[in-house]
């Protein structure tokens, strides 16, 4: 099995002017893995996929291929049209990376067995190790535990981002050791940790991305009394994070720092000035 284990960064996709703003993405990718990340997953929700074309997609994986180690790089892939689906992971596999992050088909709502058949469908397709992203508010189509732990026993299905709120199910997984659990819910990645997770992928640690990775180091020690402190000292900022569609605060946070623009592609919006004035104060008392 590849190990997943560790704090991944759902990336942003910085712009400027509509456009991919280049030099800041490789700034911004600097950054992070200056603060010792396990890895980067490129073109997720965070990535505002959605509002990317494919080419532009591809573009922005190659450019991170450029700066980052393929064992450090997850691309995300996410569609409805299954053959449309099969074609791009063709594309993507063309290049080097760790694994795809692949949701259930948003929007049209398919049966379990259709779940499964999908999964299984893109499983055997895949050359790279599958990251199952369970996120039944986005894709609109809850996979039942059952049928989640039946997908998870395919041998290319590495590890799954939990997104589904539903603890019986995340320690079920955990327990059958058939994947690595990593959370996608940032205000549970002491939890999944506690309970024996592998680590999260994270849109919130973007920002002081060492303290996340002390965090999961000092578990990775059994020092959690160490843990649960740092984790209070983040709790502010991943409350903030999230205070607008994501990635708005994150992008705020972003530009306050310098490190991006403060900009999103429409129908998202940039943040509000009040949630700027709030990620400011959060900032700078994680900065002490």
């Amino acid at each position: 099995m590849s190990n997943f284990r560790g704090i991944w960064v759902a990336l942003v996709t910085p712009f400027r002017d509509g456009a991919v703003d280049y030099p800041a993405l490789r700034t911004l990718v600097a950054h992070l893995l200056e603060q010792g990340v396990t890895g980067l997953v490129v073109c997720g929700t965070t990535g505002e996929a959605a509002a990317l074309s494919h080419d532009e997609q591809l573009e922005v994986l190659d450019a991170v291929l450029q700066w980052v180690p393929p064992q450090q790089v997850i691309m995300g892939l996410a569609g409805n049209n299954q053959r449309e689906l099969l074609a791009c992971l063709e594309d993507i596999q063309r290049r080097p990376v760790a694994g795809v992050l692949v949701p259930a088909p948003y929007y049209i709502r398919p049966s379990q067995a259709g779940l499964e058949a999908f999964f299984r469908t893109v499983a055997d397709a895949a050359s790279v190790p599958v990251v199952l992203y369970d996120i039944p508010y986005r894709t609109g189509v809850r996979i039942e535990r059952e049928t989640l732990r039946r997908i998870v026993r395919h041998p290319n299905i590495h590890a799954i981002k939990d997104c589904a709120g539903d603890l019986e199910t995340t320690l079920a997984l955990i327990a059958d050791g058939q994947v690595q659990v990593l959370t996608g819910e940032d205000l549970q990645i002491f939890t999944n940790l506690c309970l024996g997770g592998a680590g999260a992928i994270s849109a919130s640690a973007h920002v002081r991305a060492d303290l996340y990775m002390q965090l999961y180091q000092q578990m990775e020690e059994g020092d959690v009394i160490s843990a649960r402190r740092t984790f209070h000292r983040l709790l502010p900022w991943m409350q903030a994070a999230f205070a607008e569609p994501n990635p708005a605060a994150v992008k705020g946070a972003l530009a306050l720092q310098g490190l991006v623009a403060n900009e999103l592609r429409e129908p998202m919006q940039a943040c509000t000035p009040t949630t700027l004035e709030r990620l400011r104060g959060v900032l700078a008392e994680l900065a002490d």
